[in-house]
């Protein structure tokens, strides 16, 4: 069985066409022209591999987001949708991977990680509703598991997102849309020494005190038949000091955030017109999140080398109510269960780097030193309109992680250098059960892990890319200690006996090899090419059925594919991004986790990202075209999900020095596709008769919808 697939993609491409012809045409001769530069600092030289990158932040100032998770889609084959409430994690998709809300992709916001293992919902879960777009500098990516500094969650790829530490002007934003969309931004830096002399203080005595705010006020009902109610809060607080070459920085932030969500429902339910498209199975399904982070940073540069230190402290808090299989266990309440956290997490790293020579070539070596200590208390109930009705899990986690790593880099002729590393990872867990007293205990795990870059050239404005290393992802503690399962007696007033939980590692291995070539030789044009393997000792998939809605280990997983990521400066005032990415990803031994076949359900084979970004005297503009391919959604094949094509616009005018209007269209031709569908089990009514073993639930896109935004600098 196939979802139907909408309309045909050419139609879109001819639709786009005009957008695109528009932006291309020249303005009257009048206009002064205002030059672009690329959206990546990933010139020849920069990187040890070809899928390595950094992204600009001035890119997302032409970016249209529905999400603030959606500024990693700037990160060539990185897509991200979202299967519920907007104040949750997103999804995302990356190298064949359905990384449902992290797992393997390493996330860090100043040098703070995001993801959180053992985590209420998902392992790694990763929330970025609480950045801010408009103050990020950078976003550094890695792709594959050949960095010595990145551990636990990174075997797929890594991003490092980079906060400002201070803006040229002062920021007062508004922007009001479709669907009671309101959101404020207010942000300003100012030197702590003399806060009279404002932002020429900033740029005379760059070395001094300084300090950024930044307030986030943000609302929106969303086009669903439960009002989204989304209302979050989000402040931040930096005092910072010096040079990139010598300083330090401290942040507070804030956020807070509560929601109701639609989460995915029957796709036949939908067909037949028994539910509308945007109508919610269970209307009290939501969620509640808070954080509070302390974190600070000091670093300092020289001829002999370099030190840097960075630390954090983070209070979070977590609940989520969700309903997947609706009246599958419990025909008169409905299966709406709770998900909830609350952790002090505690961590820190230093890195110190040597140059010096190694038989007569320059060389630098690098050692650093990484902790984390989480502590969790975690559990699931089950709930009625997000009453309590019963416990089915309460458990206390310490879960602590120890990483250190060497690495050296050398150069041995102009033409070629190499970098080699090696990793040490421990986790230690223990956990006590509230409820099932079998479930207390501990474990542990160690992972050792080579890394290897060779970078030869460049030649002609061309490098090519040797690369292999193993990484690694942890799993739930719960999964790992647990005796029995919890979950065998999750449905309401069960007095059954908890059936044997079957234990999976503390840490999994990964294991990726990577070719690559990367090339300026086209005049304008930035070209990179990799192909590159991964393979996984276990699998973490979605399981969309499950009674707490979270990843379940599965076998051994193999994927291959191949990159292509391009830039191109048309003109000084036009610029078109063109990333292309495909990936075969099977389990390794077929009819593995008890199925048929050997697919990965979820795991996208092909996705594009086409944009063009356009400045021409007061105008500014940009345009993107997002494509994700079918996938499977069953391990036998039989059901596949359609592809998913959305294009967004933004345009831009400058009205004065000062001030700025801009409008948002996103979903441009309000195409009908799926942020993201599962194969699952559940039941639409209490009569027994609608027991669908083998069904499809589906998460709608978003409608079209226009923001309109006013941005006064101070």
């Amino acid at each position: 069985m196939k979802i139907p697939h909408g309309s045909q993609p050419w139609r879109y491409a001819l639709a786009v066409a005009p957008v695109l012809l528009a932006c291309a045409t020249p303005a009257v001769a009048q206009i002064q022209t205002i030059e672009v530069t690329a959206h990546y600092a990933n010139g020849i030289g920069t990187s040890d591999a070809a899928s390595e990158g950094t992204v600009e932040g001035s890119r997302l100032t032409d970016l249209p987001l529905l999400r603030p998770g959606e500024v990693l889609e700037t990160i060539p084959g990185l897509v991200v949708t979202q299967h519920s409430g907007d104040g949750k994690a997103n999804q995302y998709f990356l190298r064949g991977y359905n990384l449902d809300h992290g797992t393997d992709l390493a996330s860090f916001l100043d040098g703070v990680p995001i993801n959180m293992p053992t985590n209420a919902h998902g392992q790694g879960y990763t929330d970025l509703n609480y950045m801010i777009p408009e103050l990020v500098k950078t976003i550094t990516y890695t792709k594959g598991p050949y960095y010595a500094g990145i551990g636990d969650f990174g075997a797929a790829g890594s991003a490092h997102i980079q906060y400002r530490d201070t803006l040229d002007q002062g920021m007062a934003k508004v922007t009001l849309g479709a669907f009671d969309y309101r959101r404020t931004l207010l942000a300003d830096s100012f030197h702590l020494g003399n806060p009279a002399q404002g932002h020429q203080a900033l740029d005379t005595l760059p070395s001094g005190p300084r300090g950024l705010y930044a307030l986030e006020l943000e609302e929106t009902n969303g086009p669903w038949h439960v009002p989204e109610a989304l209302r979050k809060y989000n402040a931040l607080l930096r005092l910072s000091d010096g040079t990139p070459a010598s300083g330090w920085s401290i942040d507070a932030n804030l956020y807070n955030a509560h929601w109701n969500s639609t989460d995915q429902v029957p796709l036949s339910m939908i067909e037949s017109g028994q539910l509308c498209r945007f109508c919610a199975m269970d209307p009290s399904d939501g969620g509640y999140t808070h954080r509070d982070i302390l974190s600070g940073e000091w670093h300092q540069h020289d001829a002999a080398g370099y030190t840097k230190l960075s630390a954090y402290a983070q209070h979070y808090h977590l609940q989520l109510w969700s309903d997947f299989r609706f009246y599958e266990d419990n025909p008169l309440t409905m299966d709406q269960f709770s998900q909830w956290e609350t952790r002090n997490m505690f961590g820190g790293q230093i890195a110190k780097g040597w140059t010096h020579s190694l038989w007569g070539h320059d060389a630098i070596t690098e050692v650093g030193l990484q902790s984390r200590f989480d502590n969790i208390h975690v559990g699931l109930l089950n709930t009625q309109d997000r009453v309590p009705l019963s416990t089915v899990d309460s458990d206390w986690v310490r879960e602590t992680q120890l990483g250190v790593y060497a690495q050296n880099t050398t150069t041995w002729t102009p033409w070629f250098r190499s970098l080699f590393g090696l990793r040490a990872d421990t986790v230690v867990m223990n956990l006590r059960s509230d409820v099932l007293p079998q479930n207390h205990g501990s474990a542990t795990g160690t992972k050792l892990q080579p890394k290897m870059s060779l970078i030869f050239g460049p030649w002609a404005k061309t490098e090519f890319f040797v690369n292999a290393g193993s990484g690694f992802h942890s799993n739930d503690a719960r999964g790992v200690i647990d005796k029995v399962d919890p979950t065998s007696l999750s449905v309401a007033g069960s007095s059954g006996s908890p059936t044997p939980a079957s234990p999976v590692p503390a840490l999994v291995s990964s294991h990726g090899g990577e070719l690559g070539v990367r090339s300026e030789w086209f005049p304008g044009l930035q070209t990179s090419l990799s192909f590159w393997r991964l393979d996984s000792d276990s699998e973490l998939v979605y399981s969309a059925d499950a009674d707490i809605g979270s990843t379940t280990p599965n076998g051994a997983s193999k994927r291959d594919g191949v990159e292509w990521n391009n830039t191109l400066v048309v003109t000084p005032w036009l610029l078109l991004d063109a990333n292309l990415a495909w990936t075969h990803a099977r389990f390794a031994f077929m009819n593995d986790n008890g199925e048929l076949g050997n697919n990965i359900p979820n795991a996208v084979s092909k996705v594009a990202v086409l944009s063009a970004t356009a400045h021409q005297g007061p105008w500014s503009g940009g345009i993107n075209l997002r494509y994700i391919g079918p996938y499977p959604l069953t391990q036998d094949g039989s059901q596949v999900a359609p592809s998913a094509m959305v294009c967004n616009l933004k345009l831009t005018n400058q009205l004065s020095p000062k001030m700025a209007l801009s409008v948002d269209v996103l979903n441009l031709f309000n195409r009908a596709y799926f942020d993201i569908a599962y194969n699952q089990d559940y039941q639409t009514s209490p009569n027994p008769s609608t027991l669908n073993l083998n069904g499809i639930t589906v998460h709608p896109g978003e409608p079209r919808q226009l923001r309109l935004g006013l941005s006064v600098l101070f």
